[in-house]
């Protein structure tokens, strides 16, 4: 890359940086999923988001810049667009610089294949990830294309999330079509050491796991 290139780059990553809280050491760029992913509509200024507006230059700048070399993703959202969050994701899986995901807190719906999504994915033990069916909300056409739609949507969601962990495509359909565990809806809730035991997580761990990870595919020459 050239040093015009680099340059914009390093704009790109302080102009967000000011604009929302996005800490960077001279090594790893830190990126937070939080709240609810927001996609081509606004939400309301009350619920805090995650705007993929900002999110997607950001994972593009850090790909670029000379002077970042691997990136953290931490991971506490509830959900969201279903577009926005598979359009993050996949901009993260396609890094060549090294990446981990921690969650913290929950990774819900939308947020499984953000968390999935980069090299080395850990879980805080008392997190948790809940597994659903594709859902729309407002007005939706009962019609039988609509249906077929609801199902390519979902075969995106279980061909990367199966592509980029270990789990099996039988084993997240289960979770994914479970009945009698959320109220009045289909779906699973797991938690750190059953996402781990199923492949969707590949380790418990905080922080401190996380950062020694990238550290150790940096110390590699």
């Amino acid at each position: 890359m050239n040093d015009a290139g680099n340059e914009t780059a390093l704009d790109t990553l302080e102009a967000l940086g000011e604009s929302g809280p996005l800490p960077r050491d001279r090594e790893i760029q830190c990126l937070t999923i939080i709240g609810q992913v927001e996609g081509h509509q606004l939400l309301p200024e009350n619920v805090k988001t995650t705007k993929y507006e900002h999110v997607m230059p950001l994972v593009a700048a850090v790909e670029e810049s000379a002077d970042i070399r691997a990136l953290l993703v931490l991971v506490n959202t509830v959900g969201g667009d279903i577009e926005a969050g598979m359009g993050i994701a996949e901009l993260i899986a396609g890094m060549s610089k090294p990446t981990a995901s921690l969650v913290l807190g929950g990774s819900h719906s939308i947020g499984v294949p953000l968390a999935v999504a980069a090299d080395r994915s850990f879980i805080a033990p008392s997190a948790a990830m809940t597994i659903h069916p594709v859902r729309l909300t407002g007005v939706v056409i009962g019609a039988p294309q609509t249906w077929d739609y609801f199902a390519k949507v979902q075969e995106r969601i279980l061909r990367f999330v199966t592509a980029h962990s270990r789990i099996s495509r039988a084993q997240f359909e289960d979770y994914m079509l479970r009945s009698g565990e959320l109220m009045g809806d289909v779906g699973s809730v797991i938690y750190g050491e059953e996402a781990v035991r199923c492949g969707l997580i590949h380790q418990v761990g905080g922080l401190r796991d996380a950062l020694d990870y990238l550290h150790s595919r940096l110390d590699k020459p």
